[in-house]
């Protein structure tokens, strides 16, 4: 293994993984350090949904930086059908990738109409303004769906052009392509970088190794922000980062039906939506929860399994109580503090970063491959969306204070609603009521003019607070 590269990337989750293999085969000298198991990654428990209108929502839509990253999926989307050829033939893997046949939007009664009726709305209206193909379909004919009479569906849209991938296939392939492209990958973990003046020159790993480069990403999740806290003047000014941490589930249905298409609600109440994936041979993909963690998790808790498959039961398909389960699955998706992707250059000459995709990672994983290689390579990329996510940023708004304490609240709600509680009329009042006192003394305590995302606001704990105290006194 050579000791001295032209680009060391840290982290082999889709995003890292599909960075290294582009730059290499551009011809740059590249070793990408991640461990086999790729753990605490977000991709390895995705149901890899190439989801671009799917992921819509109404606070998205709202702001600025969300049409952007809107922009992001779709521009991603149109390079998949190129990058899954090249990635064949590099890695000489000529097997079928994508599983999936079109996406199904559903909308049925779980949830509350204040989010789940708004994002099927909403998702319409970007299908409409973008005149992308899509058809509002009986929901009664839609294949292999026979979910509890209770939780049936009221409306349903299907998208054509929203396929998903089989995520560890995907990753063989990275993986060989990236070989065959004479890149190389060290199993190990970073402990920290190398800097010489104001350049970075190369990372510590945890054997006690030391690597060089000229050029260092770090594209490792949930733990980017962490590996920036040895330089201190960067490690303030960069958005502290969450895990989104989630359960997904591998099962094999009984009679090996699977659904052609993906089956998935809008996203919901602090999370991603209800949704399954077809893998072949019976295997379904059934995910995910979505649950802001201050580190990253290894394990799932029995409650969220049980949650998550109680859903499908209920909402897919009732013969799922009869499914074997094959496997349990844990992510951890990189959530910045105001919920915005950071990517590009630090301001430490050649040290770079490609993390805090939250769900969009690997979708948007070709497109943000070509973007840092162009980076490094040209001195600039071809979207200009990316400039506002530069890494070292004041915090993007999510909106103002009182629409981010309101949807806090909304979404708060909803989840006792999933969860199917039982409460006398009055009660959904007083409990927003209180919600709502709540998380303004939060937001109106932890700073006077920042505001973070709904999901910190009701997960607040001492260390999101320290965090997010010490990142907002870099920007005044």
């Amino acid at each position: 293994m050579p000791r001295s590269n032209d680009v060391i990337v840290i982290g082999n989750g889709a995003l890292g993984s599909s960075i290294a293999f582009e730059l290499a085969r551009r011809g740059n000298n590249v070793a990408r350090i991640g461990g086999r198991a790729r753990r605490h990654a977000a991709s390895t428990a995705a149901g890899a949904m190439l989801g671009c209108f799917g992921e819509v929502t109404e606070p998205l839509m709202a702001t600025e930086h969300g049409r952007y990253k809107l922009s992001l999926d779709y521009q991603a989307r149109e390079l998949w059908p190129d990058w899954l050829e090249g990635l064949s033939a590099y890695s000489g893997d000529e097997s079928e990738l994508v599983t999936a046949d079109g996406t199904f939007v559903i909308l049925n009664s779980v949830g509350t109409s204040a989010i789940d009726t708004t994002n099927f709305a909403v998702i319409e209206a970007a299908l409409t303004q973008h005149h992308e193909p899509y058809e509002l379909v009986d929901t009664e004919s839609i294949d292999w769906m026979e979910p509890n009479e209770l939780f049936r569906p009221l409306r349903a849209l299907f998208m054509p052009r929203e396929h998903a991938v089989n995520t560890a296939r995907l990753f063989e392939k990275l993986d060989a392509a990236l070989i065959k492209a004479q890149g190389v990958v060290v199993e190990e973990q970073v402990t920290s970088l190398v800097t010489d003046g104001d350049s970075v020159a190369g990372v510590v790993l945890a054997n006690g190794e030391t690597l060089t480069a000229r050029h260092v990403i770090v594209a490792a999740g949930a733990h980017s922000v962490d590996l920036l806290a040895g330089l201190e003047d960067l490690h303030r000014k960069v958005p502290p980062m969450v895990s989104g941490y989630g359960v997904s589930a591998l099962v094999r249905t009984k009679d090996r039906s699977l659904p052609r298409s993906v089956l998935r609600t809008p996203n919901r109440a602090l999370a991603c939506g209800l949704h399954c994936v077809p893998r072949g041979d019976g295997m379904l993909y059934l995910g995910a929860t979505n649950i802001i963690s201050d580190t990253p998790r290894e394990n799932a808790d029995l409650k969220d399994l049980k949650f998550l498959v109680d859903c499908a039961i209920d909402q897919l398909h009732t013969g799922l109580e009869d499914a074997a389960l094959v496997a349990t699955q844990v992510g951890n998706r990189p959530i910045p503090a105001d919920g915005y992707p950071l990517f590009g250059a630090t301001g430490v000459d050649g040290l770079w970063m490609a993390s805090g995709t939250y769900r969009d990672g690997l979708n948007q994983s070709p497109l943000l491959a070509r973007e840092m290689a162009d980076m490094i390579e040209k001195g600039a990329g071809q979207v200009r969306e990316l400039i506002a996510f530069a890494p070292v940023r004041a915090p993007l708004a999510p909106g103002t204070r009182e629409q981010v304490v309101a949807s806090a609240v909304s979404h708060m709600v909803a989840t006792g609603y999933e969860r199917k509680w039982n409460i006398t009329g009055e009660w959904p009042g007083i409990i927003e009521e209180a919600l709502t006192e709540k998380y303004l003394k939060t937001a109106n305590d932890l700073d006077a003019e920042f505001t973070p995302p709904a999901e910190f606001l009701v997960t607040m704990s001492d260390q999101k607070w320290e965090a997010l105290r010490r990142y907002y006194a870099a920007w005044r």
